[in-house]
């Protein structure tokens, strides 16, 4: 029963995270999801930031509380191992973000920027590959529908996590980045869709493949 639970929280964490890009964007008035970033809701000065830090604790908890979940059903896969390694560690980041945040674009753009905005450009970018390696793993350690779905997920986000980063400088200038948000929660959505799915099927008794 424990290892479920822990599996469920894989699932709520990513029902909260939806809940929170569709929510909170609400409660800054000026706010583009299509044209803006996720970091920016939390970002110095921005009308969001205390609920988004609020919230993301309970979304720091619960991923990690899956890594767990995941590890106690990997039995003796090498692979899955792997994939809970990893998502404990996705998880334990969100303790470092808020000391990292990124300032508002008029402030980047007028040379405001921190050693915070730094960090924050590596925390992401540790995120990404975290993700991408994450479902990587993951990939050969369920069965043949699984690895396609997880292997369709990360060209997806190959494709649009390049698609951000073209357009990533743009932020720091305070130029239009029409689609910026789009991409990112694309990006995003896929990884939450993924760990919906790993989460369920390992809930239901996947079998984990010997690697």
């Amino acid at each position: 029963m424990l290892r479920k639970a822990l599996l469920v929280c894989g699932i709520v964490s990513s029902l909260l995270y939806i809940a929170m890009n569709i929510f909170i964007p609400l409660q800054w008035e000026s706010y583009s999801s299509a044209s803006q970033t996720i970091s920016e809701l939390s970002a110095i000065g921005a009308p969001t930031r205390s609920i988004w830090m609020l919230l993301a604790v309970p979304y720091t908890f619960l991923v990690t509380a899956f890594g767990f979940g995941v590890w106690k059903s990997a039995r003796q896969n090498r692979a899955l191992r792997m994939t809970a390694v990893l998502m404990i560690m996705y998880g334990a980041l969100g303790i470092v973000w808020p000391f990292a945040p990124m300032h508002l674009r008029g402030v980047l753009a007028s040379g405001g920027a921190t050693l915070s905005d730094t960090i924050h450009i590596a925390l992401a970018s540790v995120t990404v590959v975290l993700m991408l390696v994450a479902m990587a793993f993951g990939a050969s350690g369920l069965g043949k529908s699984f690895r396609l779905f997880s292997i369709t997920s990360i060209v997806i986000l190959v494709v649009f996590g390049g698609l951000t980063f073209l357009d990533a400088p743009r932020v720091s200038q305070n130029l239009p980045t029409p689609w910026i948000g789009v991409w990112e929660r694309v990006n995003v959505g896929v990884f939450l869709l993924w760990t919906v799915i790993l989460a369920s099927c390992l809930w239901r008794g996947g079998e984990p493949e010997s690697a």
